[in-house]
């Protein structure tokens, strides 16, 4: 009984080898290669899985480094460790491939006709593409979401963002463009108020302009006044 286990175990090994190497032959491998098989890693860094998304750190708003709380030292460096971590999350973001968004949780994805011009498959198939993100998915970063609600993809119905395509007349290539936009729309979200911090020098060069500028105002305010109390002065009889 335990040869017969071992030989179902040597094919059992090998037909998943042939799965996940993808090969389509049937016919039996020599024993010494079976039994290879079964030590053989089997690699899924190319498998894709809703978890392989990036979880953006809890943070509502992005911190102004060059406000006046960020000229405390103890808040500046509190402050550049939060953008730190942003920076983080959206490059890991940035490198993602789109069609990972296929599987993240808060994805609808839905097919229709399209409209316009006939042809081979036009009006016909059900080509359109049509994705719809929730805003409460947890892989959405919170302090973008004030700028996705004003995003014209925004629908305040569903709470959602909504992206359609009709770019070909593929199912799976216009699936891919509306994944593709929605991550471009969370990306550019996400990046609209980071801001960085101003160099020393530059910051010193700004507030000598605006020292110079503020005196300079002073002087032609002064020498407004003086004018016009030359023209009130009067005449002696």
């Amino acid at each position: 009984m335990s040869a017969i286990s071992s030989k179902l175990q040597v094919i059992f090994a090998a037909r998943t080898a042939c799965k996940y190497l993808g090969t389509k032959s049937t016919r039996p491998l020599a024993a010494n290669k079976l039994l290879s098989l079964r030590s053989v890693p089997i690699s899924t860094s190319s498998v894709v899985w809703s978890s392989s998304l990036p979880t953006p750190p809890p943070i509502t708003h992005l911190p102004d480094p060059n406000s006046e709380e960020g000229s405390d030292k103890g808040k500046a460096a509190e402050i550049s460790e939060t953008l730190q971590r942003v920076r983080q999350w959206l490059e890991k973001f940035k490198q993602l491939d789109a069609g990972t968004l296929r599987e993240a949780k808060g994805i609808e994805m839905s097919f229709s006709r399209s409209s316009g011009p006939g042809g081979q498959n036009v009006n016909k198939v059900n080509t359109k593409a049509t994705v719809r993100c929730a805003l409460d998915a947890p892989w959405i970063p919170a302090w973008a979401k004030s700028s996705l609600v004003k995003d014209p993809h925004y629908t305040a119905s569903s709470h959602s963002i909504l992206v359609t395509s009709t770019t070909t007349r593929s199912q799976s290539q216009n699936i891919d463009d509306c994944l593709s936009k929605l991550r471009n729309i969370i990306l550019a979200a996400s990046t609209e108020n980071l801001k960085n911090a101003t160099p020393a020098e530059i910051k010193k060069r700004v507030e000598a302009h605006v020292k110079a500028d503020k005196a300079r105002k002073r002087l032609e305010k002064e020498k407004r006044s003086s004018v016009k109390k030359g023209r009130s002065g009067g005449y002696d009889f």
